[in-house]
């Protein structure tokens, strides 16, 4: 008699427990929010591709965009530029919320909602242990969401590149919290601390509803204080002059004012007090407080990268501490 033995299989191929079926698995299951995404990332390309082609197709008479008589004492640009800039110069202001609404949907559809059914334990009975299904689920959504706002942000940059240099503009500087958000790395620092507090609010919380309003709350805190900030993260370039200080057009003035022969500073404010006398001679109190000079505390153009290197520094490590932060309570809890 001969004994029939079962053929061993390959635990490892039919067992989710590697981080790509983890991931497989998470891609089947929120298909529909993919699709939307994409569509989202379409829309976006789409909208700054047909600015650029509705922008060269205008008929503009010079070279520097005016759409009337070249030389003549009137600029008037065309309504394909001034509406263009109106679009685009909100622009980094719309990327921040997609990347907030990131960190919405991991903290609710994708975590929360799991941790508040219960359908977790299927995962975890499978293999499965906690610490890789969070990673999956914080590795997935950060992957494919920094691709797309990089993409966005080459597209919104490549949008704004044909406003350079024209007279009369109406785009807001470089500096401006609609704009300087969404054109560089800072935007990626962002979009991964989304997914990081998203994570860490849905484990805390295990309420979808409740998660995705504290993540929300939190990153728009975040967004606003350092729009606020902003101007700290860098050293200012201090000048001074006997007169008025020049500024060039890129230039972020922060501070400015006049300077005693002691260095110290005098502002607008410690010379003027409309409720005492609005007609008062600010010239005259300036000489009185013995101002000597000008002043202005500047960011140049070159301090770009600075400020946006330093911002993702902090949005990066923001986010590190939040992820470490949700392993532990994931750990703390459920083993």
């Amino acid at each position: 008699m001969s004994t029939l033995t079962r053929p061993e299989t390959d635990t490892v191929a039919t067992t989710p427990g590697t981080l790509r079926g983890s991931a497989r698995v998470l891609l089947r299951v929120h298909r529909k929010a993919l699709w939307a995404a994409g569509g989202l990332l379409v829309i976006g390309i789409g909208i700054v591709v047909a600015l650029r082609i509705w922008m060269a197709s205008a008929k503009e008479l010079c070279a520097d965009g005016d759409i009337t008589p070249c030389g003549g004492p009137v600029y008037q640009p065309s309504y394909a530029r001034t509406s263009t800039e109106v679009f685009l110069g909100d622009g980094g202001t719309v990327l921040l919320l997609l990347a907030g609404l990131v960190g919405v949907f991991v903290a609710g559809p994708l975590i929360a909602r799991e941790l508040e059914s219960g359908t977790f334990r299927l995962a975890w009975a499978q293999s499965v242990s906690p610490a890789h299904w969070l990673a999956a689920r914080l590795a997935v959504p950060a992957a494919l969401a920094v691709v797309g706002m990089t993409v966005l942000i080459a597209v919104y940059r490549w949008g704004l590149w044909a406003l350079r240099g024209y007279p009369y503009s109406s785009l807001d500087h470089w500096y401006a919290s609609g704009v300087f958000p969404g054109t560089g790395p800072a935007l990626l620092g962002f979009t991964l601390l989304a997914v990081a507090v998203g994570a860490l609010c849905a484990v805390l919380v295990r309420r979808a509803l409740l998660s995705m309003s504290l993540t929300g709350l939190v990153l728009g805190v975040v967004a606003l204080g350092l729009g606020k900030r902003r101007y700290e993260l860098w050293p200012t370039d201090f000048r001074q002059n006997p007169g008025p200080v020049g500024l060039d057009s890129g230039d972020w003035a922060v501070d400015m004012g006049r300077l005693t022969e002691s260095g110290r500073k005098l502002r607008w404010e410690d010379c003027h007090d409309y409720a005492a006398d609005p007609l008062q001679d600010i010239e005259a109190c300036w000489r009185e407080l013995g101002a000597v000079a000008h002043f202005s505390e500047v960011h140049p153009a070159s301090h770009y990268w600075p400020l946006q290197l330093v911002e993702t520094g902090i949005l990066l490590a923001l986010a590190a501490l939040a992820v470490f932060a949700a392993f532990r309570l994931l750990r703390r809890l459920h083993g």
